[in-house]
């Protein structure tokens, strides 16, 4: 709360601030140069930065801390009242968020799985048999897009994380503060996953890595900063009219938009992104093309009405 307190000004005193006083901190906060995106500096997968300003992501958890704190001061006493109660700044939609980071549609991640498998599937192309990422670049995709996992968690991965239960295989992820989460793998995805460990990574194995899933012609663990290349390169397989670019945080992103929209239960995908609390899954919600149509379609209310249209 250094920040707040610093934007605020020192002199305040806590009780008085009210919603407006609040809302000048957190757009005070919005056009805080962040030192981390320097115009002219590089991000750690080799993009220029770009703007001085604050992120999304950063303002976002800035008013979370504030909202936190101001919860806490009004239960023991520090204010009267929650100022939270009367902000009108809102946080920043996701309209800003750029293309590559928000969910493909239904054709687009389809065109994406379809290309991967084919990959996965497909002849085995001229070139060293020990070089080949066929399979293991197809499963990145399928398990980014179906299961939708942090990179971190992708790549950290070890084939000793995958098991077999009742005959359904599940893959063990050890995510964010310790917390892990067995998550059962699709049909599809097991079959690629049971491929590559049975042949793609016996090729790429140089004896350096015994337990790492991904490993690169090298045979080393394969590095975060490795996954968008996969991406990109089985994205070239897809058709022009179903091609859209894509991070793997956008795929993260796909998982949770298509869970959710199919009606899967909040609770599910919860668990399966690893979070600890539902209200995170709205930024992991993106609007899909003709959802609200069919949504009003099959209305819940107007059921009963159809059959006595005309009556």
């Amino acid at each position: 709360m250094l920040t707040f307190a610093d934007l605020a000004g020192g002199d305040r005193v806590l009780d008085d601030l009210a919603g407006r006083d609040v809302d000048e901190v957190l757009l005070a906060f919005a056009r805080k140069p962040d030192a981390r995106r320097r115009p002219g500096s590089v991000s750690g997968a080799g993009r220029p930065m770009v703007g001085p300003v604050q992120s999304a992501a950063s303002q976002a958890r800035f008013r979370r801390s504030v909202s936190a704190f101001f919860k806490y001061a009004a239960v023991v006493g520090w204010v009267q009242l929650d100022p939270m109660r009367a902000v009108t700044v809102r946080p920043v939609q996701r309209g800003g968020l750029r293309a590559e980071r928000r969910a493909l549609t239904v054709e687009q991640a389809e065109g994406l799985l379809g290309a991967a498998r084919g990959l996965a599937a497909g002849p085995v192309p001229r070139g060293r048999v020990d070089q080949r990422t066929e399979l293991r670049d197809g499963l990145i995709v399928l398990l980014l897009a179906a299961v939708g996992p942090r990179v971190s968690e992708l790549t950290a991965a070890n084939a000793e994380d995958f098991f077999v239960n009742g005959g359904t295989r599940y893959w063990r992820i050890f995510g964010k503060g310790g917390r892990t989460r067995d998550v059962p793998l699709p049909g599809p995805v097991a079959e690629v996953l049971d491929a590559y460990l049975a042949e793609g990574r016996a090729r790429l194995d140089r004896g350096v890595e015994a337990k790492a899933l991904l490993l690169s012609w090298r045979g080393r663990r394969l590095a975060r900063g490795d996954v968008q290349g996969v991406i990109d390169r089985v994205l070239a397989r897809v058709e022009p009219g179903r091609r859209r670019s894509v991070t793997p945080h956008g795929l993260r992103h796909t998982t949770a938009t298509h869970l959710l929209a199919a009606a899967t239960d909040m609770d599910a995908v919860r668990r399966v992104l690893g979070h600890a609390d539902l209200s995170t899954l709205g930024r992991y919600r993106d609007e899909l093309p003709g959802e609200l149509e069919a949504a009003m379609r099959v209305h819940p209310l107007l059921g009963g009405l159809e059959g006595r249209r005309g009556g």
